[in-house]
């Protein structure tokens, strides 16, 4: 069986890629395309840095062909502004639009917007419906399992939104209030899953960080699919050899040095493509160390990495880094 979004196919079970701040971005995920991953979503947009034509929520807009189906994820605290941001975001022709009511940190959350939601369900029910009708696209939502131990309340929320036109859910396992903290606990995501009024597909989000654990949790807690964040960045394999898993039981090799070089470096040359030479470098450099963790004696290298200017001397380094690590096991 096919899930689908709308009219969107996304195959018997989908990987996901999470919208992450500051990760997220057209470079990022022309990667994980290109290792496997179902479908995307833009970093989480402001309503209000929409409204105001702000240059940095502009820029966020950007989809591309390639990376289809993508979903354009937006966030606010006030109703009208979500219905504009909304049909902006329509204009940008994303497969999807998806609303941010589970982002924890504060000055999302403590501004009446992301997870602060779940302490007013009725404001989220009708903002939802706001957006719902504000596009002909289909409509998602990522969210949390409420806003403490004392307010799980995501199996209402499941219900109700289901019930003003969403066509998905993705749960993150953990509260607000738990952050990124604690283990993510999603016996009540296979609640939501197992009620039987539930029709649209629910999405499990949170700690999958290995082809075992995937392939566990889709059997233990029945998900339609699963979404990625924080396991992907600086190793956008993780969704091939989760799909390898699932195809044959065994575990693929991980990545080569030569590999992690060349997905490295096209992940520099499609950063400094889609924000110019100096941002694109500067914002790469968040993602080095995470490209070549385990291999020994690296520091050298990442200070390197991090402090060059020039895209040439970056190449360099990373041309020096395969010819010196090419037999090192990772």
């Amino acid at each position: 069986m096919s899930v689908k979004i709308g009219n969107i196919d996304l195959g018997d079970f989908p990987l996901l890629l999470a919208p992450m701040e500051d990760v997220s971005d057209p470079p990022f995920r022309f990667v994980c395309k290109q290792n496997g991953a179902d479908m995307m979503y833009t970093e989480f947009i402001s309503s209000e840095g929409l409204i105001r034509d702000a240059a940095k929520s502009r820029q966020k807009l950007d989809v591309f062909e390639y990376e289809r189906p993508i979903g354009i994820q937006i966030f606010g605290s006030d109703i009208e502004h979500m219905r504009e941001a909304t049909e902006i975001a329509t204009k940008a022709k994303p497969d999807l639009i998806d609303i941010n009511y589970g982002c924890p940190v504060k000055n999302v959350a403590c501004r009446g917007a992301g997870a602060s939601l779940l302490q007013d369900i009725d404001k989220m029910v009708a903002m939802t419906a706001a957006v719902v009708k504000a596009t002909h696209l289909p409509v998602t939502v990522k969210t949390r399992l409420g806003w403490d131990d004392n307010t799980k309340n995501v199996y209402e929320v499941a219900e109700r939104l289901q019930d003003v036109g969403i066509k998905a859910l993705t749960i993150h396992g953990r509260t607000r209030s738990q952050m990124y903290k604690g283990v993510a606990d999603w016996t009540l995501i296979r609640e939501i899953k197992r009620n039987p009024r539930i029709q649209i597909p629910i999405f499990g989000n949170g700690d999958v960080d290995s082809p075992e654990k995937a392939a566990n949790w889709r059997l233990e807690y029945e998900v339609d699919g699963i979404m990625i964040g924080r396991a992907a960045i600086g190793y956008p394999w993780i969704f091939r050899e989760i799909k390898h898993f699932f195809e044959t039981g065994t575990f693929l090799d991980g990545p080569t040095i030569n590999e992690r070089v060349d997905v490295c470096t096209t992940h520099l040359k499609k950063s400094i493509e889609w924000k110019g030479s100096k941002t694109g470098i500067f914002e790469m450099r968040r993602h080095y160390a995470n490209y070549f963790k385990g291999i020994p004696n690296f520091k050298e290298y990442r200070m390197k990495l991090v402090s060059l200017e020039r895209v040439e001397d970056i190449e360099d380094v990373l041309y020096e880094i395969r010819n010196k690590f090419d037999t090192v096991a990772v």
